[in-house]
């Protein structure tokens, strides 16, 4: 959890062995699995990005993505770009001690695996989760899926030390193309996470609590069911103003995040940013640029005074 140093080494030797025996980046999936791996599972967990002698100043940065439908082939994406994401992280020191967690969102009303939730790695661990997740492809099709279970998970079952000593949001990108059910589901939140809720939570509360704690973007790509709607943007306008972001190329999803976190961090500006893509090699810049120039002066500093610490229980409450 959160130790370790990310290796390209080691991720370019395990994908050559996967190609050279024909193994998948998502063995488990794709071997049949159906029920969400151990590791990933949401029920009675609470995720940490904990400070270490080794890391001293932690850098949140959840990634949830939905799997239903069209969207199933986003993980695919992000796992071939993992080198692209940390590099820029780490090499061009968008983020201080980054700690990476991904998850997964269905639909909580018909699907078998409808949230699945890893933990904040900073080495190559975070590539053994994406590759733990059930890529289950369902959804109800209703242009609906339950990413407000997956928001009330992140705002009551993650404790961070960049928030609980330094006061700092972490980064939550959720990658989607359809809207959030109006309320958390008190039995589906009994029934997946654990807990005991006496009634329901609005999505506007939860969305409310999330964004304290998390610097939150929902980025809409391009390729996906309802990519281009503005029934689901205006919808995740109206909960998070412009960090709802139309991303016109999938495979620029992982430069988009980077540089929003140098953004947030006051480690670049766009500018720079974009020259940083190019020396990289990355053909991402113009989509980057288009997705970032439409956040305008909507960003919120990631520090916010006063913050409330966690209770000690290992959850905090706001």
């Amino acid at each position: 959890m959160g130790s370790g140093i990310w290796s390209t080494d080691v991720y370019d030797a395990a994908d050559r062995y996967r190609r050279a025996t024909g193994a998948s980046a998502f063995s488990y999936s794709d071997s049949g699995a159906r029920t969400v791996h151990p590791a990933l599972d949401p029920r009675g967990a609470v995720r940490e990005s904990r400070d270490s002698d080794e890391h001293p100043r932690s850098t949140p940065i959840a990634v949830l993505f939905d799997v239903t439908g069209s969207m199933g082939h986003v993980p695919r994406v992000l796992q071939s770009k993992l080198p692209q994401l940390l590099g820029l992280l780490l090499r061009q020191g968008y983020a201080r001690d980054p700690q990476i967690m991904f998850g997964a969102i269905g639909d909580a009303t018909c699907d078998r695996v409808p949230l699945q939730i890893g933990q904040f790695e900073s080495d190559n661990r975070m590539d053994d989760d994406l590759g733990r997740i059930v890529l289950e492809g369902g959804g109800g099709g209703q242009m609906t899926e339950s990413y407000e279970l997956a928001l009330y998970f992140m705002a009551r079952h993650t404790v961070t030390d960049s928030w609980a000593k330094r006061g700092r949001r972490g980064y939550l990108f959720i990658i989607g193309d359809e809207l959030a059910y109006r309320r958390v589901d008190r039995r589906q939140v009994a029934r997946l996470i654990g807990d005991d809720l006496r009634e329901d939570v609005p999505l506007r509360q939860i969305v409310d609590e999330v964004t304290r704690r998390w610097d939150t973007y929902y980025l809409l790509p391009a390729g996906s069911a309802y990519a281009g709607s503005r029934t689901v943007l205006d919808f995740w306008r109206d909960l998070l103003g412009q960090h709802a972001v139309e991303l016109d190329d999938l495979d620029a999803v992982c430069e988009t995040i980077a540089l929003t976190v140098g953004l947030g961090e006051q480690a670049v500006d766009l500018d720079a940013g974009l020259r940083d893509l190019d020396r990289a090699g990355s053909t991402a810049g113009p989509t980057v640029s288009r997705a970032l120039a439409r956040l305008g002066g909507d960003r919120r500093p990631v520090a916010t005074l006063p913050f409330a610490p966690t209770d000690g229980s290992g959850v905090t409450r706001l």
